[in-house]
């Protein structure tokens, strides 16, 4: 009997090491504490750290409101004084031709707009950014590129409103489906056209030096199956602060672009983690997708349209000398009606693009495997997003997943693939 002892005992080493192979990692699973690891990310913040970004956040809840009324002012004095049939009735006098007396109205409303509202589009977009230290532009930069915007506002709206018109016009009463259409069509040529076309007039694109970084985006590139083969980067750090990236384009206009605040300001995990999530929206066809989920959520506002801008013109068309929907000098009351129906449909429009960041997370997060990276970036956007939401302030206001759901969302993928790291 006594010599089996060392084949037993030989045995049971065996069983007790295989025991442990097997159990090891569902151990190291229980040793890590996916919520104490979330607040550990979160409580890095200091208090004054939390503080700005609470109070940059929560102030564009008040801004949102602020620009609704206000853009409201606009559309009453506009209406109210006959601006806006001042202004159909000269582009009248010019041009018989339907399109053209539309496009001069557009020109026209365009320019007046931007003078009523640039009060508060210099607050919120040059002294408020400057407020909290995310913007870097002088006011002469700041103004220049405004002035850029409106030169392509002046082009593509006027595009836009002379197509829609054009389809009030012919079917008065269907206007709202097939205008629905046009402008889903517009949504995908701007897709297309933006990263060659517009996004070169306020930055320079250049492509990323040669290195291990962008030779490590390619080749995440080719794996995912994004059609690029350069990698772009963009001087965003003379606007501000922010950092950013993005695989833009559509239909051979494909583009991968990362801006220099990404490169100069995270690791190189933490840019392969965001580059991870860009990826994942282009890979999960979210371009297309959001298109059509708010195409259909402009058939819906369309449709509120068509039914209040009738009790509307009704009751002051005559005041206001609207002919009808199908009038230019009505455009003040069409985007008065359609921006209270967006403002009200905030939380649908958000929770839309909500999931889809969520999505793009959890791509990006099993194409690179960086959660920590991913969970670093994540903070680091605490700049100008609260990082803590509550449950329905989340739901209503952001159109991303908050700091704390995206850190979380990172450890929870750590704890489930610590075997395999």
């Amino acid at each position: 009997m006594y010599p089996s002892q060392p084949r037993n005992i030989t045995i049971i080493l065996l069983i007790a090491l295989l025991s442990l192979l097997i159990t090891a990692p569902l151990l190291a699973q229980q040793s890590f504490d996916i919520q104490s690891a979330t607040d550990a990310y979160v409580n890095s913040l200091t208090a004054e750290q939390k503080a700005s970004s609470d109070a940059y956040f929560e102030g564009g809840y008040w801004l949102q409101l602020w620009g609704l009324l206000y853009g409201l002012a606009v559309a009453w004095v506009l209406l109210r004084f006959k601006l806006s049939s001042r202004m159909r009735n000269r582009a009248e006098r010019v041009t018989r031709f339907k399109p053209l007396q539309t496009a001069i109205y557009a020109i026209q409303y365009i320019v007046i707009a931007a003078v009523l509202v640039s009060p508060l589009t210099l607050y919120q977009n040059f002294f408020r950014e400057h407020q909290y230290d995310l913007a870097t532009q002088t006011f002469g930069a700041w103004f220049g590129e405004q002035m850029i915007g409106l030169g392509l506002n002046l082009i593509l709206v006027s595009l836009l409103l002379m197509v829609l018109y054009g389809v009030i016009r012919r079917a008065p009463k269907t206007w709202w489906l097939w205008g629905t259409g046009v402008s889903v069509v517009f949504m995908f040529l701007l897709m297309m056209i933006a990263p060659v076309f517009i996004s070169p007039l306020f930055n320079d694109y250049q492509p990323l030096e040669e290195g291990p970084l962008r030779e490590s985006i390619l080749s995440m590139a080719r794996a995912n199956g994004v059609p690029d083969d350069n990698v772009y980067q963009f001087d965003a750090s003379r606007q501000t602060t922010r950092i950013s990236a993005n695989v833009s384009g559509f239909s051979g206009t494909t583009r991968i672009s990362l801006n220099d605040n990404l490169l100069n300001r995270t690791t190189p995990e933490e840019v392969v983690a965001v580059m991870g999530h860009e990826m994942g929206h282009y890979v999960l066809n979210h371009g297309t997708k959001l298109i059509i989920q708010f195409g259909l959520v402009l058939a819906v506002g369309f449709a509120w349209l068509q039914w209040s801008f009738n009790i509307v013109q009704r009751r002051k068309g005559e005041a206001w000398d609207i002919r009808g929907i199908g009038d230019t000098a009505g455009l003040p009351l069409v985007i008065a009606l359609i921006s209270v129906y967006f403002f009200f449909a905030t939380p649908v429009t958000n929770s839309i693009i909500r999931i889809a960041e969520s999505e793009a997370d959890i791509y990006g997060l099993h194409a690179v495997r960086e959660p920590d990276g991913f969970a670093r970036v994540a903070m680091r956007l605490s700049e100008y997003r609260k990082i803590d939401p509550g449950y329905w302030e989340e739901v209503i206001f952001y159109d991303h997943p908050s700091g704390r759901a995206r850190v979380e969302m990172s450890m929870r993928w750590k704890a489930e693939n610590l075997d395999q790291r």
